[in-house]
């Protein structure tokens, strides 16, 4: 999600296995299972029961930075998540829009046999979730919208010169973000959350070409306030407000917007909020879904 940290390329280290139930790969910590969506193999997984819920990661991230709320909640919830294409096991094309990553969280919600779940998207994931409550109402039970925003015509992207700049200049980018808000956490972030978060994305696969193509994805991305504005599904709204990728003015803009939708905001907490205020965004996350289930149990 953040953009603000050094560059890596993918790890290369990896042996295939075939499992029953489909095609996966063993890596050092975990087996993913594979789709194929128009020539482009996803990387996903799916662990737990109960409610169904859809992760959706941010830019440059891979599902296994989902570890908090897995950790957290993954007792008590069927969590189904993927990697985006361009980073951990997925394929990387050089090219792709919200539009397709859309499509791509479509598929892992076939796959998996769902009919519907909460769709629980953060940064550009918070995006695609929008995206996909616009596009698919009927596949979606509530939107869990963290630290994101709905980007609206008006909001000029960025040059495409820019974003590669971004990336050229990672060492430096990271030496100037990490005096600010505890390197994007936010000051009320406990040291050792970040610590540990910090060495987990060390760890976390990407390829170069791939997340550049998410970037100028989200900077040519624009939503139809208007279509926003008429959605009829249960919102939940996550934003801190040291918040330095989308600002917590940009979150509070997208809560408004949506007809009927609840604004959670944790108080001195940046970008990524589910690491600072970890507890927090849980419960909140756990209430939220609890409500609208027994909304759904009584209709």
């Amino acid at each position: 999600m953040n953009i603000l940290h050094s560059a890596r390329t993918r790890r290369s280290v990896r042996s295939e296995a075939v499992v029953p139930g489909g095609e996966t790969s063993r890596t050092r910590e975990k087996i993913m299972r594979f789709l194929d969506r128009g020539g482009v193999r996803l990387a996903w997984d799916e662990s737990g029961s109960g409610v169904p819920i859809l992760l959706i990661m941010g830019h440059r991230y891979s599902s296994g930075m989902w570890y908090p709320l897995k950790e957290a909640m993954g007792d008590r919830y069927r969590l189904i998540s993927f990697d985006n294409r361009g980073t951990g096991q997925s394929d990387a094309p050089s090219r792709t829009s919200v539009g397709e990553m859309t499509a791509d969280a479509l598929a892992v919600l076939d796959a998996a046999g769902v009919e519907t779940a909460h769709i629980y998207g953060v940064s550009m994931g918070g995006g695609i979730a929008l995206e996909f409550g616009l596009r698919h109402p009927e596949r979606v039970r509530s939107l869990i919208l963290g630290c994101t925003m709905a980007k609206t015509p008006d909001i000029k992207p960025r040059p495409d010169w820019l974003i590669r700049l971004l990336y050229n200049a990672m060492p430096v980018l990271k030496l100037l973000a990490r005096p600010k808000f505890k390197n994007g956490y936010g000051d009320a972030a406990p040291d050792e959350r970040i610590a540990r978060d910090m060495a987990v994305l060390d760890k976390d696969p990407y390829v170069l070409n791939g997340v550049i193509a998410q970037a100028l994805a989200i900077s040519h991305y624009s939503v139809d306030p208007d279509e926003v504005r008429a959605l009829k599904l249960p919102t939940l709204v996550l934003h801190g407000t040291q918040d330095l990728a989308v600002p917590y003015a940009a979150g509070k803009a997208m809560a408004e917007m949506i007809p009927g939708a609840r604004l959670v905001t944790f108080e001195d907490i940046g970008h990524n909020y589910f690491v600072g205020a970890g507890e927090r965004a849980t419960a909140e996350v756990e209430t939220f879904i609890a409500e609208v289930e027994a909304a759904r149990a009584g209709a």
